[in-house]
């Protein structure tokens, strides 16, 4: 007798009605019980031959319906687990394909080649990437070349290559690379001359250290280019960046005064401050300095305070003339600046989140002091994958109500 598979679990396993976790298996396919998988109408032949191996995608057996349930639901189910009521839930944003537009891969030598990709899934096996169905065309061309840079160096080798896209084109981090001879950095200034990178720093154990960089590297937010620094947050993809944006955009109508914290370079920051103030606030100096520098050449009315908000999270009196408050914490939530918040006047706020879990439970918060989440939207711009973002909107509940 076969089970039907109902929904996807947070960690992408087939679920059937009565609890079954079945890996590989997606809403739709039936399964008996010998385990064996029964594709339905939403099993999807993978597109990539690394597929299930590489630890960058979990979910490319499944369609776009499947996806579209899945980072819903899981937005939805984090909720319903702290006993949140939504008032509404909006279809899922998803990132199309080849638009990863930040990526950490890892290289070493072994077996006298190099390799570079993802690690495999809970492993430190490295994928070693023939093709990417996720990173954006520009990346993934540059991956043999640096197979073809990093050939002349000696002996062992292990470092992580984060690449970004920026302006000016591709943002080129190796760290862990040690960089001993003038021969090494001369290659080093050919391979990035060569292939017009933006910049190429290479961070042996004690900070990033430019080798090349014809101009200062920008990330355009909100139609203001701002400097990007070494590491700096940056949203996965162009659209999932679009989809967080527009909702804050949407939702902030009418306000003339935008806290925005945990701010980095000014994602939401530069887009909100048409026609508004917007204090953003974030503990990262970097970040900070180049949000405050942006904000004084573009002439927005964005005010940058650096401040870390988890020891010293914004107070009730301090967001006393806001009339919204935006928050994007990091994967951890926001415990102390959420308690704060729900003791304070603001009218709305939005969180924005890349975890449902710390989402939720801040949130309980928001509601137990009298807030109420009025639209929920979630945005899977980590195609195939497991992790998602979500923004969200609150509002008091009315007196008495």
């Amino acid at each position: 007798m076969s089970e039907t598979i109902i929904r996807l679990a947070a960690r992408g396993d087939g679920v059937t009605a009565n609890g079954r976790h079945v890996a590989g298996a997606v809403t739709g396919d039936e399964v008996s019980e010998d385990g064996a998988i029964e594709p339905g109408p939403h099993h999807v032949d993978p597109p990539c031959r690394h597929f299930p191996q590489c630890g960058g995608c979990q979910l490319q057996h499944a369609d776009a319906v499947a996806l579209e349930q899945f980072v819903r639901e899981c937005a939805s189910s984090a909720a319903e687990g702290q006993g949140i009521d939504v008032g509404t839930v909006q279809p899922a944003q998803l990132s199309p394909p080849k638009t990863r537009r930040r990526a950490t891969l890892h290289a070493m030598r072994a077996s006298g080649r190099i390799v570079i990709g993802f690690r495999e899934e809970k492993s430190h096996r490295i994928v070693d990437l023939a093709e990417c169905h996720v990173l954006d065309p520009a990346l993934f061309a540059l991956v043999q070349p640096l197979r073809d840079l990093l050939t002349a160096w000696p002996g062992k080798l292990a470092l992580d290559i984060v690449l970004t896209l920026a302006d000016q084109g591709i943002d080129c981090l190796l760290s862990g690379l040690k960089v001993e001879e003038l021969a090494q950095e001369e290659l080093l200034r050919d391979f990035a001359g060569h292939y017009s990178l933006a910049r190429l720093a290479v961070d042996d154990g004690l900070g990033p250290e430019n080798r090349w960089e014809p101009e200062p590297v920008t990330i355009t937010l909100g139609g203001i280019p701002v400097t990007m620094p070494h590491g700096a947050f940056l949203q996965a993809t162009p659209q999932g960046e679009a989809a967080l944006v527009g909702a804050v955009v949407e939702w902030v109508a009418g306000a003339r005064v935008v806290a925005d914290l945990f701010s980095g370079l000014g994602t939401f920051s530069f887009p909100l401050a048409e026609g508004r103030k917007v204090l953003a606030v974030e503990a990262s100096r970097d970040a900070h300095l180049a949000c405050k520098a942006a904000a004084g050449v573009s002439r927005r009315d964005v005010h940058a305070l650096h401040r870390d908000l988890y020891r010293n999270p914004l107070r009730p009196e301090e967001m006393a003339g806001c009339d919204m408050v935006v928050l994007d914490p990091p994967r951890a939530g926001a415990r102390a600046q959420v308690e704060q918040l729900a003791a304070s006047k603001v009218e709305r706020i939005a969180y924005v989140s890349c975890n449902p879990v710390s989402w939720a439970r801040d949130c309980r918060a928001l509601v137990d002091a009298g807030w109420r989440c009025i639209e929920l939207r979630p945005v899977g711009q980590f195609l195939w994958s497991t992790h998602i973002e979500l923004a969200s909107l609150f509002v008091r509940e009315p007196e008495g109500g």
